[in-house]
């Protein structure tokens, strides 16, 4: 990946959109990008994926009001997406919308792919060790996922903090990090503050944050995912397995997707997959909101104080100079 902004240097501008899970981004990210005239780039790691719409909160044409989106749709569900893909895409599309005259806005939920973004992260990939994967998926079945995060939490606790327990292939992948010494890095260190870190992401980014009192976002959540069964969730789960989609494909691997599948299989009960489905995404949401933490430069606002239009016209008001800069 490229290196380093050089603050001196004419950095390219991007608005940026994020928050946890059902914090409002879609529609705040449509509103904006008719206001400014531009495209909407998604940050989310699920909106990849054809087919999987109801479970990943995929905003419908409707919902997109005409406006240009990117990276959504465009992996089928065997396929694997990366930080690294994610970069180099969104950089193209982002250096294409400069070009023209216009700044995109990236929306998205997904912490690690907008830092990674943002801060210019290198991803230094070792060969793959196929043998150790298989190890821990063979420790997995004899011993359950849990033994496997338990070695992840004596190697690496901070990875292990950022990792849902149950996701084994993440867990096998995070320990594989660790015990292989693959690193995650920006290319030069710097003095951390809020100022430092503004000036050195290697976009010229305003950065939007929509925060929420806790229990009100989890109301939120489990609203969506009450919708979502009532949109036809279930279904398109059942069409997505009939058409041969696995439960070991990386997309139905997915919050939403791999509850409703072990409920449909027989294993657990309706009900029961969809207490799963709001426990996992409140869960979500708290390591979204970690990740955020890390992102000192976040101008955070809040919509439960505000209209939708009164959010619109103080996010325009602030960003005012910014675009004319």
């Amino acid at each position: 990946m490229s290196g380093q902004a050089n603050p001196s240097a004419q950095r390219e501008k991007l608005i940026v959109i994020l928050g946890p899970t059902a914090s409002g981004k879609t529609a705040l990210s449509v509103e904006l990008a008719k206001a400014l005239g531009t495209e909407i780039i998604s940050g989310d790691s699920m909106l990849v994926y054809k087919g999987f719409d109801i479970g990943s909160a995929k905003p419908t044409m409707a919902e997109r009001q005409g406006v240009g989106h990117h990276l959504i749709d465009i992996c089928a569900p065997e396929e694997t997406y990366s930080v690294p893909i994610f970069q180099q895409q969104a950089q193209s599309i982002i250096h294409a919308l400069n070009a023209q005259g216009r700044i995109p806005i990236l929306a998205g939920g997904t912490g690690l792919y907008i830092k990674a973004l943002l801060e210019s992260y290198q991803f230094n990939e070792t060969g793959g060790h196929e043998s150790f994967r298989q190890e821990m998926k063979a420790l997995a079945e004899k011993d359950g996922a849990e033994a496997v995060f338990a070695l992840l939490e004596r190697e690496d606790p901070k990875a292990a903090a950022t990792v849902d327990a149950k996701n084994l292939r993440r867990v096998i992948r995070a320990l594989e990090v660790a015990r292989f010494g693959e690193t995650i890095s920006r290319a030069k260190s710097f003095d951390e503050t809020a100022q430092d870190l503004q000036a050195h992401l290697f976009y010229d980014a305003f950065v939007i944050g929509l925060r929420w009192e806790r229990q009100a976002l989890y109301e939120r959540i489990n609203k969506r995912v009450d919708l979502m069964f009532a949109a036809g969730l279930e279904d398109e789960v059942r069409h997505l397995l009939a058409s041969g989609v696995t439960r070991e494909m990386p997309a139905m691997k997915g919050i939403g997707y791999k509850e409703t599948a072990a409920y449909i299989l027989g294993e657990i009960t309706r009900e029961q997959a969809i207490d799963d489905i709001k426990k996992g995404t409140r869960h979500f949401a708290k390591r979204q909101l970690t990740w955020y933490r890390k992102m000192p430069y976040i101008h955070w606002y809040e919509p439960a104080q505000l209209t939708e239009y009164e959010l619109l016209q103080t996010i325009l008001q602030d960003i005012e100079g910014f675009l004319q800069k």
